[in-house]
């Protein structure tokens, strides 16, 4: 029972060193690399993440001296600069320590969310004409650069992410994690960002599924099977189809919208939309009675070959 007890407590003591160790590293206590001091010292320190620490300071030339340091075994870092909060259209600073030793810091454009589309050396941040850093040090990765801006950075997006693969040929590897926060650089305070249009993704779906899910439905059943209601059953038909259709093009609207803020990869749903957009207007389109194409619009419009 004593061994058992034992055991216990120090499975207990591991557990508890394991949930604290994040807090522990992630402190402003370490001091820098030597190689650093020259370029990089009086820097304000914040941690901002996990165990990513944040070393800055502005100068008066709009110059923003940055050191990104975090706990390191392989793969990159980065640190990104975003106008809304979101990866895509952003521009980011990654660094990352090769197989052989050699260290690398890079500019990267997020042009997208796919690997192929995050282009290395291109993107909006302006380098100081200073040469960037990255150096390993008891297993933590440091990350210094130098920015140049128009105008003083205050409040403004930032983007921490890491992956576990060294890259390849500069082409990054998805990210194992990731945060977007809003950090303040004249008072150092931060806070998360949610920039996701969650809003306008809701009425995307609310719209679209009242509109090809409930209205257009109800008025084929309509048209289907009340025309014993005559001519009461023409009239809620236009009337509800007309509705319906006017509110999954709103939605449609809404989601191109959407697409143009996030830039989803999603094909396939952009491909049924349209498809089913195309359906909806030939269901509103209804050619003369006597011509061939009334057939087809009968069964667009009904389920069936039966005419009006």
């Amino acid at each position: 029972m004593v061994g058992i007890g034992r055991c216990a407590s120090v499975g207990a003591l591991l557990v508890a060193l394991a949930v604290l160790a994040p807090a522990v590293t992630a402190t402003c206590d370490d001091e820098l690399p030597t190689q650093l001091v020259g370029n990089y010292s009086g820097l304000a320190c914040t941690p901002v993440w996990n165990t990513f620490v944040l070393r800055y300071a502005q100068g008066k030339d709009n110059v923003l001296r940055v050191v990104l340091s975090t706990m390191y075994s392989t793969g990159w870092v980065g640190m990104g600069f975003s106008k809304n909060g979101l990866m895509v259209g952003s521009s980011a600073m990654v660094g990352w320590m090769g197989k052989t030793g050699v260290a690398h810091i890079k500019q990267f454009q997020l042009q997208g969310k796919t690997p192929s589309q995050v282009v290395v050396d291109k993107g909006s941040l302006v380098s100081n004409d200073h040469d960037h850093t990255v150096l390993v040090q008891q297993a933590k990765i440091y990350l210094a650069f130098q920015l140049r801006f128009t105008q003083p950075l205050k409040s403004q997006s930032v983007l921490l992410a890491f992956g576990s693969a060294i890259p390849v040929n500069d082409r990054l590897s998805e990210h194992q994690d990731k945060t977007a926060i809003v950090f303040d650089f004249t008072t150092g305070s931060s806070s998360s960002a949610s920039s996701f249009p969650e809003g306008l993704k809701r009425t995307h779906g609310a719209l679209n599924l009242f509109a090809w899910g409930v209205l257009l439905p109800i008025g084929a059943i309509v048209a289907r099977y009340c025309r014993r209601w005559d001519p009461l059953w023409f009239y809620l038909h236009t009337g509800i189809q007309f509705v319906g259709f006017i509110l999954g093009l709103a939605g449609i609207v809404a989601g191109v919208s959407l697409y143009n803020k996030i830039q989803a990869n999603v094909p396939a749903h952009r491909g049924l939309g349209i498809f089913v957009l195309v359906l909806g207007i030939l269901q509103d389109w209804e050619p003369p009675a006597e011509k061939p194409t009334c057939l087809f619009f009968s069964f667009v419009s009904t389920g069936n070959f039966v005419g009006p």
